[in-house]
This record gives structure tokens, sequence and C-alpha cells, in this order.
């Protein structure tokens, strides 16, 4: 999704000389998705509390493409316990993705700044396929009884996500705002470094970029 964070990314990987593609989008083919595949994604359903089986995605968005590198921003909205929830699945232990230990402490210590982000009526309860799921929602930041059905449903379609990517031959680059780099001398913010970046500070973050798309 476009935001001020993925547009300044855009110039600093056009500056670099960077090849990608920005705002991309990749079709699944469903013939891809195995047995194993397929019960993963249901357990993941039980363990969120869903009731029925959800409709599997037919195209996930990226906000960049580097050859078989799909990177995407995950916004506040990504970090809370039902994504933590999900991390507990099979598919994390038998497959490596080199961002799950990072998002894991991330969903531990930011939920409150997913609250403040995801308090808001069509996000708490996301579209109507996720009270199908889930049931009905409770009041909106009560985390308490059957929570947040449309955080369930996001925290659902990050592993579709990893999966899916996965199984077509990409490698996924999850970014967040918490992501913290040494510059200047001192650790700061990914999403403070990205609000208006200096020349030095933008080659710096084109050449992490790299490191990450090459490790």
């Amino acid at each position: 999704m476009e935001n001020l964070m993925t547009r300044q990314l855009d110039l600093i990987l056009k500056e670099g000389g960077a090849a990608y593609d920005w705002q991309t989008e990749l079709e699944l083919n469903p013939k891809f998705l195995d047995t194993k595949g397929k019960s993963w994604l249901g357990e993941l359903v039980d363990d969120l509390g869903g009731r029925t089986s959800l409709p599997l995605l037919q195209k996930l968005k990226f906000d960049f493409k580097l050859g078989r590198t799909l990177i995407t921003w995950d916004d506040e909205l990504h970090f809370n316990r039902y994504r933590l929830a999900t991390f507990r699945s099979e598919m994390y232990s038998e497959w490596t993705f080199s961002f799950v230990e990072g998002h894991k402490r991330l969903c531990r210590a930011f939920e409150k700044e997913c609250l403040k982000a995801g308090m808001q009526y069509r996000i708490w309860t996301g579209p109507p396929v996720a009270k199908a799921v889930f049931g009905e929602a409770s009041d909106s930041g009560d985390l308490t009884g059957n929570g947040a059905i449309g955080w369930k449903l996001l925290a659902y379609n990050d592993a579709q996500y990893d999966l899916q990517t996965r199984i077509h031959g990409y490698k996924l680059i999850r970014l967040s705002p918490y992501e913290t780099l040494m510059t200047g001398g001192s650790l700061k913010r990914l999403d403070q470094l990205l609000v208006n970046p200096k020349e030095e500070q933008r080659a710096m973050l084109f050449n992490w970029l790299k490191r990450k798309i090459s490790s």
C-alpha cells in the first residue's frame, strides 16, 4: 500500500539504480497449494477462533518486486496478539522466514500502537467475510472477548501471503516502522528515517535494503 514510507523507499531504490517494479501484483496458481498448505491454513483459522473456512486470495499485492524478491511494508496494524498466534503454525517451524523472530517481538511490544491505529469500525470489524468466519466483534478496543475480527482476518491473510509467496518461489521481505538502524552514532527507527532522509541516510538505506535482498 502506497504511503509516505513506501514513496521514500521508491525514491531510494530509484536513486540507487535498482531494477525493480513498484506496486506490483502476484497472480496465484491454485494448483501450487497442496494438501499440507491447505491444512496449515485451516489450522490458522481454527487458532484464530474461526468457525468456517476462508476463501483463498487469488492475487497478492506488494510494494516492490526485485527479481524473485517481494517487499511489503507492514504498518502498525500488523503487530498484535493475532499475528503472534499465526507464528505458532507448523509452517514457521518447517520453513525459515527471515522476519519471523523480529515480528514476534514487535507483536508483543507494539500492540498498543495497533490499538491506536486500529479501533476504527471498518478496521476493527473488517469486511463482511470477517464476521462470517470469526463471528461478532467485541466492542471497539475490547480484546478480552472475541476481539477485533478485522485484525484476525489481516493476521490470517499475512500468513497466507507468507505461504503463497514461498510456494510460488519468491523470497518475501517484510519491513516495519519499528526496525532500527544505526546512523550518526545512534539507533533510529526506520519510519523516522524515512520521513525526510538526508542524502547520506538514503545511501545507507539503499545499502541496507541490498543486504536484506541478498542475505
